[in-house]
């Protein structure tokens, strides 16, 4: 349905995607994650035919974004994160400009209004303007307005942004009844949001693409790194010396890497990474009872979606 090739994109010496590519089947809900300013927004204008790549390929239905985006404008539907609402219409009027404008032939267009405006439930407030409309109401306008024509994709960029937690939860229900129906894609930097409605996860930082996956494959993926956890008490008299503690620790078979992070209270906090399928905890307990250490807690972890996520946009 849409593929994308070694997508680039530079502004002056800033390279804002730096040749990413991924592919989105049809019927397939995709969460597209990332922090602020990791190439998302800029990807979002690409496959929509608003910004031209520097370099790379984007087909959607087999038509190029940049060769036919008549016919790629067509396949899709977009609700950017600032919706293009027009405060001072009716909401009526406003679709039937939108209408108008996405060339529904004028015998359709009641019909059409009628029957998008009750998919996205705004039927109730069809005739009153649209600077009078909550955000959440807004957001089902914008929806509206990006349905209309029947897409086969959309493409909503951040469309929760600014609700409140009762709206959230109304234009997720929303987005997962339409993703019934249509390809979406969803770019947004809310962790929560993606979990709750996506089948897939894309997350991009940097303008590279550094994970792709279900939440579980994320999940599995994660688990196969092997992390433990020690927490030990700083001596009152004599603070210990973290660096030949840490040193130490590293020497342990199959520990490849140490670092110290802040403990709870006076406590010294390790995080011990270790080689896939070995569990280094024995001697970690050993080595402990050798130095006198007192050991508060030692544990293996593992990461979830929201840890994967920080070490993965975390990264330089």
């Amino acid at each position: 349905m849409i593929k994308v090739a070694n997508l680039q994109k530079s502004y002056g010496d800033f390279q804002a995607l730096r040749g990413i590519s991924f592919e989105v089947p049809r019927g397939q809900i995709v969460g597209f994650l990332g922090p602020n300013g990791a190439g998302k927004t800029t990807t979002m204008k690409i496959l929509t035919c608003f910004m031209s790549p520097t370099a790379g390929s984007v087909t959607v239905d087999g038509h190029d974004v940049y060769d036919n985006p008549v016919e790629v404008r067509k396949k899709i539907g977009y609700l950017p994160e600032s919706t293009p609402l027009y405060s001072d219409m009716i909401v009526y009027d406003y679709l039937q400009y939108v209408a108008e404008m996405r060339e529904i032939p004028k015998s359709r267009r009641h019909d059409r209004i009628a029957t998008i405006t009750r998919q996205c439930g705004a039927t109730k407030f069809i005739g009153q303007e649209i600077g009078t409309l909550s955000k959440g109401q807004k957001q089902r306008v914008g929806l509206a307005q990006a349905m209309i024509h029947e897409p086969q994709i959309l493409i909503l960029d951040e469309p929760t942004s600014g609700l409140d937690p009762n709206q959230i939860v109304e234009i997720r229900t929303l987005i997962k009844e339409v993703g019934k129906n249509h390809t979406i894609i969803l770019s947004t930097h809310n962790l929560p949001e993606v979990l709750q409605t996506c089948d897939r996860l894309l997350i991009i930082h940097q303008g590279n693409i550094v994970a792709d996956g279900t939440p579980a494959e994320l999940e599995a993926s994660a688990a196969r790194e092997a992390r433990v956890l020690l927490q030990v008490a700083q001596p009152e008299n004599s603070p210990m010396d973290q660096d030949a503690a840490r040193h130490r620790l590293s020497r342990i078979t199959h520990v490849h890497s140490v670092a110290v992070a802040p403990g709870a209270g006076k406590s010294i906090r390790f995080e011990i990474q270790s080689d896939i399928g070995t569990d280094v905890r024995p001697d970690i307990f050993n080595l402990a009872v050798d130095e006198g250490w007192t050991v508060v807690e030692l544990r293996r972890d593992s990461l979830d979606l929201e840890g994967i996520f920080r070490k993965l946009t975390q990264a330089v």
